[in-house]
């Protein structure tokens, strides 16, 4: 072996770059690996959330990131005579974070790689091909195709996050439950020259003559996406003078330029199995969705966020093995859900029949007109997480913790890395000191009253006494553990690490 390491990721997009940060974060030594030598140069995802980017903020890109991005308040979608069938608004959010933001993913990406170069403990190595891999008994080991010849590595676990047709995934014989969504779509990116003749708003058109999307990307970008008819192929589709035809009606001639042209099959795939023993499956490895919830890249972070405290916490010796079951089980019926939207907004948009669509509209039209007025939310809802690591049947178990401001100040900078127990109460324990000390596997207690600046003590009690409780004890991944009496608490939160 040429090198050992707690953690090899196969493949350097957002969610093996974030997976990487957040483990090197935690002191673990950490191998990235990607086959190609740089960062893919066009645009490809175009949408995060407020999760997304306060798990970027853990990582210490979320600033960087949202310079380059752009809030999207508004989400509709529209028949082919632009009435409202359905309407999303999105306006603040727990996390202080707009709910929705629009991206140029090659600049998450570069935002990313300045991170990891930044952890002397993380090795990032591109041009490096997986060739295989195979249990060694107490981790993994794997050979690499390189420039510089054949490269050997071990490590204790292997986390493949190489995309849709993962090699990872592949070599461990894990097949694909098939979701029963497979539509050809034409992508067109543009850069924007006069942003004052395009909308500002991201809109779905069902029109069955030609279901269009059309949607902000970062700034200075805009994208349209296409539904291609069963007799159109993807090498006509692909041509200019097809291009502009279906431009012409937005009436945008000189104020976008062609950036990138793809032909996509929007698809709905859930791997059977995230995990084999010691290698993981993460991202578009996992699951892959249509993207008309815009929550493909965001679902592939969060998986690296749930991953990356319970590796940090068993390589640390400070939970047992079996925490890392709790992976897929809390993430596969996250992303099902998700997943599920995402199939409903497809599903609405790809109707090709007239009188289907007629039908739909009809419906959806009733369903606006005797629905209360639209009121802003906060993004799209989505279940809280579920399993052996949340204390369920507790006031806002599995829930995403509050973060609050003041000014530029964000709770989670204040409150730092790891678990917290924030409570109202003095924590009456022989094993735990009231003033922020370790309380157990990787766990602070932060009392109200000591220690927590004003300013976000009364947001915080103020979350405690909605949920009537006095204590709140959040996981590193910024889910809410249980809430409860604090003793209770962190015997549970024991329990859970074992």
């Amino acid at each position: 072996m040429t090198a050992a390491y707690d953690v090899i990721l196969v493949g350097a997009g957002p969610t093996g770059a974030v997976l990487a940060i957040l483990l090197g974060q935690s002191g673990l030594r950490v191998l990235l690996t990607d086959r190609a030598p740089q960062i893919y140069p066009l645009p490809r995802a175009a949408h995060i959330d407020h999760e997304t980017v306060r798990i970027f903020q853990q990582a210490g890109v979320a600033d960087a990131i949202m310079a380059t991005s752009r809030p999207a308040e508004q989400y509709d979608f529209l028949t082919a005579d632009r009435q409202v069938l359905m309407r999303f608004l999105s306006h603040g959010s727990p996390s202080g974070w707009p709910a929705s933001n629009m991206i140029h993913q090659p600049s998450v990406e570069a935002a990313l790689r300045q991170r990891i170069a930044d952890l002397a403990n993380v090795d990032l190595r591109v041009s490096w091909e997986l060739l295989d891999f195979h249990d060694a008994g107490a981790g993994v080991e794997a050979r690499f195709r390189t420039v510089d010849g054949e490269q050997r590595v071990a490590a204790r676990y292997l986390v493949g996050c190489d995309g849709a047709a993962s090699l990872v995934r592949a070599h461990c014989g894990i097949g694909l439950e098939d979701l029963q969504f497979d539509e050809p779509w034409l992508v067109i990116d543009t850069m924007v020259q006069d942003p004052a003749r395009l909308p500002n708003i991201n809109l779905q058109i069902c029109d069955p003559a030609r279901p269009t999307t059309c949607v902000m990307m970062g700034a200075g970008r805009h994208r349209w996406e296409f539904m291609l008819k069963p007799d159109e192929s993807p090498e006509v589709a692909l041509g200019d003078g097809f291009i502009a035809t279906l431009l012409a009606p937005w009436k945008v001639d000189g104020a976008v330029t062609l950036e990138r042209k793809a032909v996509y099959r929007f698809h709905a795939l859930v791997a059977d199995a995230w995990r084999r023993g010691p290698v993981f499956l993460a991202g578009d490895a996992a699951h892959q969705m249509p993207p008309f919830a815009g929550q493909g890249l965001c679902s592939g972070v969060r998986d690296a966020a749930n991953l990356a405290w319970k590796l940090a916490a068993v390589l640390r010796g400070e939970a047992g093995e079996g925490l890392l079951d709790t992976y897929e089980t809390e993430r596969r019926p996250h992303v099902k859900a998700i997943i599920d939207l995402a199939l409903m907004m497809g599903r609405t948009v790809c109707i090709l029949d007239p009188d289907a669509a007629a039908q739909r509209d009809a419906a959806l039209l009733a369903q606006r007109s005797a629905a209360p007025p639209d009121v802003p939310g906060q993004g799209m809802a989505f279940p809280p997480v579920a399993g052996p690591c949340v204390l369920t049947g507790s006031p806002a178990a599995g829930e995403p913790f509050v973060q609050p401001w003041s000014g530029t100040r964000r709770w989670d900078d204040v409150a730092g890395d790891g678990a917290w127990l924030i409570t109202a109460d003095a924590v009456s324990s022989d094993e735990v000191s009231n003033d922020a000390v370790s309380a157990g596997p990787g766990l602070r207690v932060l009392p109200l009253d000591d220690g927590i600046p004003g300013d976000f003590a009364q947001p915080l009690q103020a979350w405690l006494a909605r949920r009537g409780a006095r204590a709140v004890l959040v996981r590193p991944d910024r889910y809410v553990f249980g809430t409860g009496a604090p003793e209770a608490l962190i015997a549970a939160w024991r329990r859970a690490l074992v």
